[in-house]
């Protein structure tokens, strides 16, 4: 699309008009796209653009069809010449090349563009999701918490406000309204610094917490290993114990975290000798086996129960795998968003 550049007052173009500017033939692609049901980025122009972008369109009147032929052969002709396409701007060359350069290199580049004179510290901080923004004014004050919501898109300064404490938020909240009298190098040494904050943050050599790590450590852990485990972490760190007990999902955790309605879904998607394995193994009176079978439907429960009496005794071995076989299922469909698991917390 062309580039819209700030212009005097839009001309009015009616059927048979010949010259347009650009900006009008702009308008006209963008108001066919939209037409056909496009969503098109206009968000990623700068606000002028998408100023003048929609005066012309509320300018523009009828257009014929030799014309709209016209502008969309050349618009198409403009594409159709167009070898290679860059990102267009640090950031977008940083997502391209994510992976292949270092994270050394990446704050590096950040540094030097952020000392720049004309470089937009905001432009890095609203493209933040909010979770990485909230921490960053976890320690900083009311007042500059209000500079950075006044800076953010309404939806996200939104999500960020939700996550401060009470307190704070309604302080924020109101000094949102003292804003105008800000300087402008004032907010541009605020963007600075915190963009200065976010490349001091050393990169992590792991995704997940430790918590995470242990706890999936010991899902796929054999039983005695697991308890054995669990109890040196007790007598080390009772608190760390007790979170990675939670971050923990066994057989034995179904009728606690799982929500009855999943359970077919979740029968689905084992094989069907490696669940009668399981819950034969398990017992009659098992919860987790007695969870199971109530809230599946009849047919389907008694049919289990049929093949459980069939399958006689099982190995040790043979059970352990079965029933990690169920929770490999249970923490697959998690990991999907197909099932949520109910936290300690909600029970």
């Amino acid at each position: 699309m062309a580039q819209i550049e700030p212009t005097a007052a839009p001309e009015k173009a009616r059927a048979g008009a010949v010259k347009l500017s650009k900006q009008q033939k702009a308008a006209i692609i963008v108001r066919l796209l939209s037409s056909e049901g496009a969503r098109l980025p206009l968000a990623q122009l700068s606000e002028d653009q998408q100023t003048i972008l929609t005066e012309q369109i509320a300018a523009l009147s009828l257009i014929g069809k030799d014309t709209l032929r016209e502008v969309v052969e050349e618009f198409c002709a403009e594409i159709g010449a167009i070898g290679l396409a860059f990102p267009g701007g640090l950031e977008g060359a940083l997502s391209l090349l994510d992976g292949q350069i270092s994270v050394s290199a990446a704050s590096r580049l950040r540094r030097i563009a952020a000392a720049s004179p004309s470089a937009d510290p905001w432009e890095r901080i609203a493209a933040l999701p909010s979770e990485a923004i909230e921490p960053l004014l976890q320690a900083e004050s009311a007042e500059v918490c209000a500079v950075v919501l006044s800076k953010l898109s309404v939806a996200k300064a939104a999500e960020v406000l939700g996550k401060l404490p009470g307190d704070k938020a309604r302080r924020v909240a109101y000094l949102v309204s003292l804003t105008g009298n800000v300087a402008p190098e004032t907010v541009r040494r605020i963007g600075l610094a915190l963009i200065q904050q976010l490349d001091a943050v050393p990169p992590k050599a792991f995704v997940s917490g430790p918590v995470e790590r242990v706890g999936a450590i010991l899902n796929h852990a054999a039983a005695g290993t697991r308890d054995d485990v669990l109890s040196g972490l007790d007598e080390q760190d009772a608190t760390f114990a007790e979170q990675v007990r939670k971050a923990i999902f066994t057989f034995a955790n179904i009728p606690a975290r799982i929500e009855p309605r999943d359970i077919p879904k979740i029968l689905r998607a084992v094989e069907q000798p490696r669940l009668v394995t399981a819950l034969t193994a398990a017992g009659a009176e098992d919860p987790s086996a007695a969870f199971i079978l109530a809230n599946i439907s009849q047919r389907m429960a008694a049919t289990l129960r049929e093949e459980i009496e069939a399958r006689g005794s099982v190995k040790p071995r043979d059970a352990e795998e079965a029933m990690a076989a169920v929770v490999a299922a249970i923490r697959t469909l998690q990991m999907a968003g197909e099932i949520t698991l109910i936290t300690p917390e909600e029970e």
